[in-house]
């Protein structure tokens, strides 16, 4: 399992990469892909649409299941990723450079992990 360590992590394993103290990607974590298998579907927010923290934007289905994509901060979804919309079986191959929504205008931040907890949490849950 891989983890960035210049990511932060929710316990629903979405990952935020901070671009500035405003804007982040938001993406599934490597676990989030082992765990749900070959993605086949995702259905994203559109730009302009309002995220919260832990509640769900989107999800995400695989050959086993409907997943919920939910939001690690408060914010306006700044830009989506079309091409994972087209081929989210991407976040399969590489989960963190395929980031799912551009989240800008953030006003809260969930209460995220560091890398470090983020794999502890990982092999609790495994």
């Amino acid at each position: 399992m891989e983890i960035n360590k210049d990511m932060k992590y929710s316990k629903t394993h979405e990952w935020v990469k901070f671009l500035d103290d405003t804007t982040a990607l938001i993406g599934l974590t490597d676990f989030a892909q082992e765990q749900l298998g070959d993605l086949i579907f995702i259905n994203m927010p559109a730009e302009g649409d309002e995220v919260s923290c832990d509640t769900p934007f989107g999800d995400i289905e695989s050959v086993k299941a409907v997943s919920d994509i939910n939001s690690p901060v408060d914010g306006i979804v700044a830009e989506v990723n079309e091409e994972i919309a087209e081929n989210p079986e991407n976040i399969n191959s590489d989960p963190y450079g395929s980031w799912i929504i551009k989240v800008s205008n953030i006003t809260e931040i969930c209460d995220l992990m560091d890398a470090d907890s983020y794999e502890r949490f990982c092999q609790e849950e495994a």
